[in-house]
């Protein structure tokens, strides 16, 4: 289809979809919106970073990948804002109503702005199907039986028939990636260390960030007793710090000091911030938090924009769409595996702690459902008691996570100072195939 094409056909789906689950009646109704705006959104992420060689020339490059990384991450609480203030002013459809406007005015742009897609002279591929499936069924099954962990425990069958199909179905995708003439996944894209590392360090960042975003929102809503538009408002910090990192990044820090140097920091200030966070109570204040998470930012943005950059400039330049593709797919399945591993590790600490002595058998299960279910039996049994051990129960499952993400990333900063090629090999760019690559490499 091109570029062009499909970035379009993405944007038009996500719009239709936007209007779907506005109008939709039902619970069911709305999970198959969002798989369909899922799709839609499959097409305009990494088709979007891949346009970007094809706009900007190769110095202003990393510039126009870390305003596109800036960008993508705005998203973050201008969703629980504007969703948040809608939610207070009108019905809950209007969370969806609110892409329409948006997707119209990128398919205006789009058609305006984007350049036109290369005729191609050769006679293109017939799609994997199978890999398709093996990859994709591989990676619901991981997730799934990810999620279940901190109910039934690793040995049930729930559990471990789930994680045992995902071992499978990931093997036979990667052997018949390897094996097939026009893979989805071209795996010799892995034979450029900048690739790899900067692939791998991009993973490891998403897989803390989506965590520490997966807890933060409801221990500032359900601890903190904020609603969805002040909770949106006070992760703003976290953004605030990703922002002034993103544009230092993009230029004084890499060009003289080098991804050696800048991403190992970033990870580092990312450790740090979730670790000082792991330190909270049931009685630390906003402040404080506030503090923690623009730290995090910070780190994050000086972690994620220069391996972003090294990535895309390791790309050949007939293969950026598919490169791209790969970065996003694995970036997500970290974030992916960060909410459905650190949720569980949530779920676990607030198990571990809330208390549900003297409670009927019903309370209890709510209680143990979740912190906010626990709020709703304190007030109407007038407890203040057990609205306490919930929030201080939540707060160690929070802190658990914490500690996990800084730990993650406190790994990922002496793997990237390891690892990461040199100033001199970030330097050069390469316009070659991953194979022809590989070869003068050897």
């Amino acid at each position: 289809m091109g570029h062009k094409r499909l970035l379009l056909s993405g944007i038009a789906l996500f719009g239709l979809a936007s209007l779907g689950g506005a109008l939709a009646t039902s619970t069911g109704q709305v999970v198959a919106a969002r798989a369909v705006l899922g799709l839609g959104a499959a097409a305009i992420t990494p088709l979007s970073m891949a346009i970007l060689p094809r706009v900007f020339a190769k110095e202003e490059l990393p510039r126009a990948v870390a305003v596109w990384t800036a960008a993508t991450a705005l998203g973050m609480p201008v969703g629980p804002l504007v969703g948040g203030w809608l939610l207070n002013h009108f019905w809950w459809g209007s969370i969806f109503l609110f892409n329409l406007p948006v997707a119209a005015l990128a398919l205006t742009a789009g058609i305006w702005l984007l350049p036109r897609d290369r005729t191609r002279a050769r006679e293109t591929p017939a799609f994997d199907t199978l890999g398709t499936l093996l990859g994709g069924l591989g990676i619901t099954a991981l997730v799934y039986g990810t999620i279940l962990i901190p109910q039934l425990g690793w040995t049930h069958a729930r559990v471990a028939v789930p994680l045992a199909a995902a071992a499978v179905l990931l093997t036979a995708f990667v052997v018949r990636e390897r094996r097939h003439p026009h893979p989805i996944v071209d795996l010799r894209l892995f034979t450029d260390r900048r690739f790899l590392w900067g692939t791998l360090i991009a993973v490891f960042v998403n897989f803390a960030v989506m965590g520490i975003l997966f807890v933060v929102p409801q221990y500032l809503e359900a601890v903190l007793g904020n609603d969805s538009f002040g909770t949106g408002l006070r992760v703003l910090p976290l953004i605030g710090g990703l922002m002034a990192a993103a544009a230092a990044a993009s230029e004084p820090l890499v060009p003289r000091l080098g991804v050696r140097t800048v991403i190992p920091f970033g990870l580092s200030a990312l450790a740090a911030g979730a670790l000082l966070g792991a330190a909270s109570d049931g009685s630390t204040g906003y402040g404080f938090t506030a503090l923690w998470l623009s730290l995090t930012g910070l780190g994050f943005g000086l972690a994620v924009v220069p391996a972003t950059s090294l990535v895309m400039g390791s790309l050949p330049a007939d293969n950026t769409g598919s490169g791209t593709s790969l970065l996003e797919t694995v970036q997500q399945l970290g974030g992916v595996l960060g909410v459905a591993g650190l949720g569980s590790l949530l779920g676990y600490g607030y198990l571990a702690r809330v208390s549900i002595d003297g409670l009927s058998a019903q309370a209890a299960h709510t209680v143990r459902d979740w912190v906010s279910g626990a709020d709703e039996v304190a007030r109407q049994l007038h407890d203040t008691g057990l609205a306490a051990s919930a929030h201080e129960a939540f707060v160690h499952g929070m802190n658990l996570v914490l500690t996990a993400c800084g730990t993650i990333s406190l790994l990922a900063a002496v793997l990237a100072l390891l690892f990461l090629p040199g100033r001199a090999t970030c330097s050069r760019t390469v316009a070659r195939s991953p194979r022809e690559h590989a070869e003068s490499v050897a």
